[in-house]
């Protein structure tokens, strides 16, 4: 039986699905341009850093300038991926226009004098920004800007990484711990394949990963699965857990060290720079420097190299964590999320080496687990393993993802993320909450009770 009201609310949700793709579409190619060039320029400047050794003596010169001119003219921009969290959870001033060129141009800036930094942030604060853009330009209400703004995070993150489906979930789930946004899921979901199709379209390329392991064939029984191998991905899912609260925590303690005895930000990128080449010289590496997916220098370790399945590296990881906390905690700009697929993939493969499990396994399983727990997003980051590793090791990375996302607790790189649902039922404090402000609390209730 015909019925009319029924067909007129569903041809009415049609039109609003079209009305979207034709905001999103000009949004999303421009987006997955600026993002390929994004990737072009960052490649020539590491090329560069590797031609030109002597730019690393430019580092501290580079950071007082960045930072002052952030300062200077940077406005809000410098919030970063905090700023459009917090638009979307509560719309105000919005993401201005600008970050987009800024954060860029201090990123590719980073990357040549050698900060230890990745990519995926300025992505999102690209896609953001241009987001921003165009929903001043349709003028938008504070419902459609959120909307637009998810769109723009799923688009950046797709287009940086090849990877669409978890752009789009990333976007969904990294606002709330524990909430995943499904009103923008269609949104995102076209935004974030439109975006990774022009980068695809301009011809530039990705990283790509393999893992050479291949699960034995362990019969016909109901499991299907190694339950030895789970055991010890279990284990090591903790410890990315572990890894990734004190990459989280680490950075912010710094940030916070580096304000509290150097008040003037300029110069704290400065203090940082004498740091990183000390450290240079004292290892006697350049490894630790960049983004590590490659190295113009045989022998370095690289995200690539952790998938060797014949030899472990037990101590790389460390080292990234380090150089990346003194980068980006001083005022330097570029995302955490690649330096977090080293310290990821190092770690699996140390604790591959250390359990007898496959290396390239247990490395690629860290890449993805380690990023979980530090961005509170396990569904995300189970759609890139698959993504970008296959669906035969789904299984493992799922339990290596999930178990590292509890055990983080409720640290993230994101301070302006929000508590949707507390990880544990003995969690003493009432949620919605955003991180920062959950530290905030406990730092206070610590310093009531040592002044008592």
């Amino acid at each position: 039986m015909y019925d009319r009201p029924f067909m007129l609310r569903q041809m009415a949700k049609l039109g609003r699905i079209g009305l979207w793709c034709a905001v999103i579409t000009p949004a999303s190619v421009a987006i997955g341009s600026a993002v390929a060039f994004f990737l072009w320029a960052l490649d020539r400047a590491t090329q560069a850093r590797f031609d030109l050794p002597w730019l690393i003596w430019l580092m501290p010169v580079a950071g007082f300038a960045m930072v002052w001119i952030y300062q200077k003219f940077g406005g809000a921009s410098d919030g970063g991926n905090n700023l459009i969290v917090d638009q979307i959870h509560a719309p105000g001033g919005g993401v201005p226009l600008r970050m987009a060129p800024f954060v860029l141009f201090a990123t590719v800036l980073t990357h040549l004098v050698g900060g230890s930094a990745g990519r995926e942030g300025t992505a999102v604060q690209m896609g953001g920004a241009i987001a921003g853009g165009f929903a001043r330009m349709f003028r938008l209400d504070s419902a459609g800007l959120r909307i637009l703004l998810m769109a723009g995070i799923a688009a950046g993150f797709g287009a940086v990484f090849g990877t669409p489906l978890a752009g789009a979930i990333f976007a969904l789930e990294v606002l709330t711990i524990g909430r995943v946004q499904y009103d923008a899921l269609l949104p995102a979901l076209f935004a974030a394949l439109v975006a990774d199709w022009t980068v695809q379209a301009w011809g530039v390329g990705h990283t790509h990963y393999h893992i050479a392991y291949i699960a034995p064939n362990i019969g016909t029984g109901p499991l299907h699965v190694d339950l030895v191998l789970l055991a010890k991905v279990a284990l090591a899912g903790l410890m990315f857990g572990l890894c990734a609260r004190a990459f989280a925590e680490s950075s912010h303690r710094a940030a916070a060290l580096w304000k509290r005895f150097v008040p003037y930000a300029p110069l704290r990128p400065v203090l940082a720079s004498v740091l990183i080449i000390g450290l240079v010289y004292a290892l006697d590496t350049r490894a630790y420097l960049g983004l590590g997916v490659w190295s113009a220098i045989p022998g370095d370790p690289t995200i690539p190299g952790f998938f060797d399945s014949t030899q472990a590296d037990y101590t790389s990881w460390a080292w990234k964590l380090l150089f990346t906390v003194i980068t980006l905690s001083a005022g330097f700009k570029g995302g955490e999320v690649t330096p977090l697929f080293f310290i990821g993939a190092g770690l699996g493969s140390a604790l591959g080496g250390l359990m007898g499990a496959p290396l390239d396994l247990m490395a690629a399983i860290g890449f993805v687990a380690v990023f979980a727990g530090a961005t509170n997003t396990p569904l995300a980051c189970l759609v890139m393993g698959i993504e970008l590793f296959g669906a035969a090791h789904a299984v493992p990375m799922a339990i290596g993802c999930f178990i590292a996302y509890v055990a983080s607790g409720h640290s993230s790189i994101y301070p302006s993320q929000r508590i949707g649902v507390p990880k544990t039922h003995t969690a003493r404090f009432a949620a919605p909450v955003a991180v920062r402000d959950l530290h905030s609390l406990r730092r206070k209730k610590i310093e009531s009770k040592t002044d008592d």
